[in-house]
């Protein structure tokens, strides 16, 4: 099953060519990277951007973000993806589903919708060994 970086990084990497954006972490990547004559913002974690294109880049993001959360239950529904985020933030080890909801709140998913799905994916870590 894809995670929702699988739906957004291709997208990401081509607005990223489009808008002139890139990583740097140190003033040497940023001065190899950078072009005479544009000036950049920082937009924080690395990311670079020309003054000129943020909010190209900001909108452009979110769209993408909006439709890989749109993708993404399309192509696998909540109970999927509830589980999926379960294994990945390791609820069966943890017990605790506060990253699951943080990673899940902008599907729209609810604590309680996460919490009736519990049982379930308790059963299938037992089954398949996952402890």
């Amino acid at each position: 099953m894809k995670y929702l970086s699988d739906y957004m990084n291709d997208k990401q990497t081509k607005l990223f060519e489009e808008t002139g954006s890139f990583f740097a972490f140190s003033q040497k990547q940023f001065n190899e990277k950078k072009k005479e004559g544009v000036k950049y913002n920082t937009l924080g974690s690395g990311m670079i951007c020309p003054k000129d294109n943020v909010d190209k880049l900001v909108s452009g993001l979110k769209s993408i973000h909006d439709d890989a959360i749109e993708e993404d239950i399309a192509d696998n529904g909540i109970k999927a993806i509830i589980h999926r985020e379960l294994g990945n933030h390791e609820y069966q080890i943890t017990c605790d589903i506060t990253d699951t909801f943080e990673a899940l709140e902008p599907y729209g998913i609810s604590e309680q919708d996460i919490q009736d799905e519990l049982s379930e994916y308790m059963q299938k870590c037992h089954d398949n060994d996952w402890f």
